[in-house]
């Protein structure tokens, strides 16, 4: 008698969460995030931060299916509406391995990354003229945007530029700093 056995593989992935726990406004809690992704059949769930950061595996491939069936899971539990983006542990890698700026010489909070649910046209930022914000800097990226503000964020004019609703009106876009970026490139890698 032959026994056969499936294996199934999965892929680990990161869900990033936007605009959550921001001034008691959409509160989640992170244990109750970590059950909604487990409901959903997701395996290894594990949080990060406070601010929306979720690491699972999961047999699906589909990063955008993923990330709707979570934004639906939270509207259903908590009543309001949250943008999830998904992605998975090459393409963080490879996010982190594609940045422009010596990440290894600067500390977290001088290097952010935007994360983008489309590509970006770097027609879309044609209006914003560089050297009026030196010594900070933007580079366009695949899906996303790397952010050098030697200051932080708090103080950055380059940022608030950034945040222009009208830049990517139509895209889902959610920021983290580079601490966050690595800590998420560590817990997808396994």
């Amino acid at each position: 008698m032959s026994t056969t056995t499936t294996t199934t593989t999965t892929t680990s992935y990161a869900a990033l969460l936007r605009g959550i726990n921001v001034s008691g406004h959409k509160r989640v809690p992170m244990a109750e995030l970590r059950d909604l992704l487990t409901a959903l059949g997701h395996g290894a769930v594990r949080t990060y931060l406070q601010s929306g950061n979720a690491v699972f595996t999961s047999a699906s491939t589909d990063e955008q299916g993923l990330a709707t069936a979570l934004e639906g899971a939270i509207e259903e539990r908590f009543g309001f509406t949250v943008d999830c983006l998904v992605r998975d542990a090459a393409y963080l890698r490879a996010v982190a391995d594609a940045c422009p700026f010596p990440a290894d010489r600067l500390e977290g909070r001088q290097l952010h990354c935007t994360f983008f649910s489309a590509p970006v046209a770097p027609e879309r930022l044609a209006s914003l003229d560089p050297a009026a914000y030196l010594p900070e800097e933007f580079r366009l990226g695949d899906r996303a945007l790397y952010l050098y503000a030697p200051d932080g964020l708090g103080r950055s004019k380059l940022a608030e530029a950034l945040a222009r609703p009208a830049l990517f009106r139509g895209t889902t876009a959610t920021s983290r700093n580079w601490n966050t970026v690595r800590k998420l490139v560590e817990l997808t890698s396994g």
